[in-house]
């Protein structure tokens, strides 16, 4: 005949199955514990080796760069960004090359992500601005970065650029940029290749078309590695005469009402003066030519000649858009000219 267990029985028996259990699901939860600090303590070994190879690099570039006469200066670097980067912190950066151009900063991030060991991305905080010669440009950004691509025994060879919020020059008077996108790359040891996009340009003065740029962008490459001894002068003459030149190959615009777009290749002529030639591309100029007028900078005269010329030179837009005009654009003897009308005169460039 059946007998039921006691309640005290019971409750001894369920004791004595989960007490296996319980010894178990300790030793996981302690092996779990143990896993994760081992998982923890080489996460951050990485990140201790990988800022310890960024500190080695930054020693090495910077003994280069002063070798051929380039100033850089930086506080003590501080490191961070554990455990999901190895970032190295620069505060009072500041460059200056031999050819008077100069970048400083509040401060420069450097980050390294162990998931992308092949892209520097750096930072730059705070106040910052740039100089070329005696000339100093002020500028901040919302957010500002540039990506630089590593490889283990070669130099960079590319590094893109992007910001937004950008505000160039004082406060009073400053040029505002929504987005900036930018790209360098050298391909070659003899060819550097250079785009960059702008969008959203305020302007802080009116202008015949309005103060707002809704887009510029530029494609453009050097040819001819310029040399890294000798004066400015002779560096510049020995890329002259080694072929060298600057291709445009696409420059295009839209402002207002107007779109235009620009292709041309330039070289140093016999007095290391810019010489070139290429065309230009303009929709909708009876528009460009009415606001010069209202601005007083086109004589009406001139403007009634050029109205007159204008059909003849226009050809329809095969999407159905204004009318295209087409012209050679020319610099020579430091004159620009379109469609061999002179525009005047651009300063000489003074090598020193």
């Amino acid at each position: 005949m059946y007998q039921s267990q006691s309640p005290r029985s019971a409750a001894r028996q369920r004791r004595r199955i989960e007490r296996p259990r319980r010894r178990r699901g300790g030793r996981l939860l302690l092996g779990l514990v143990l896993l994760l600090a081992v998982l923890g303590g080489g996460h951050y070994a990485l990140w201790s080796f990988l800022l310890g190879r960024m500190e080695q690099g930054l020693d090495q570039w910077t003994a280069l760069r002063r070798a051929q006469g380039w100033e850089i200066a930086h506080a003590p670097p501080r490191r961070g960004g554990w455990p999901f980067a190895a970032r190295l912190t620069l505060a009072d950066w500041r460059i200056a090359g031999p050819q008077g151009l100069a970048w400083q900063a509040d401060a420069l991030d450097a980050e390294l992500r162990p998931t992308a060991l092949d892209r520097l991305v750096l930072r730059p905080q705070g106040r910052q601005a740039l100089r070329l010669g005696a000339t100093t440009l002020p500028f901040t950004a919302e957010d500002l970065q540039a990506t630089l691509a590593l490889s283990a025994d070669a130099p960079p060879d590319r590094a893109s650029l992007d910001g937004r919020g950008l505000r160039l020059g004082p406060a009073d008077a400053a040029v505002v940029i929504d987005r900036l996108s930018g790209e360098l790359a050298t391909p070659g040891p003899a060819e550097t290749g250079l785009t960059l996009a702008l969008e959203g340009v305020v302007l802080p003065l009116q202008t015949p078309l309005g103060p707002r740029i809704e887009s510029a962008t530029l494609d453009a490459a050097l040819n001819g590695a310029p040399p890294v001894s000798g004066t400015p002068a002779e560096r510049a003459a020995r890329w002259r005469d080694a072929g060298g030149a600057l291709e445009l190959r696409g420059l295009t615009l839209r402002w207002s009402e107007i779109a235009a777009s620009a292709a041309a290749t330039f070289a140093l002529d016999a007095n290391l003066q810019p010489v070139g030639a290429g065309t230009l591309r303009l929709a909708n100029a009876p528009r460009l030519l009415d606001a010069l007028v209202q601005a007083g900078m086109v004589p009406q005269r001139s403007a009634g000649m050029a109205r007159a010329i204008l059909p003849l030179m226009q050809r329809p837009d095969p999407n159905g858009g204004a009318p295209q005009l087409e012209v050679p654009v020319s610099l020579e003897n430091r004159a620009i000219s379109v469609a061999r009308l002179n525009l005047g005169r651009i300063p000489a460039i003074e090598w020193k």
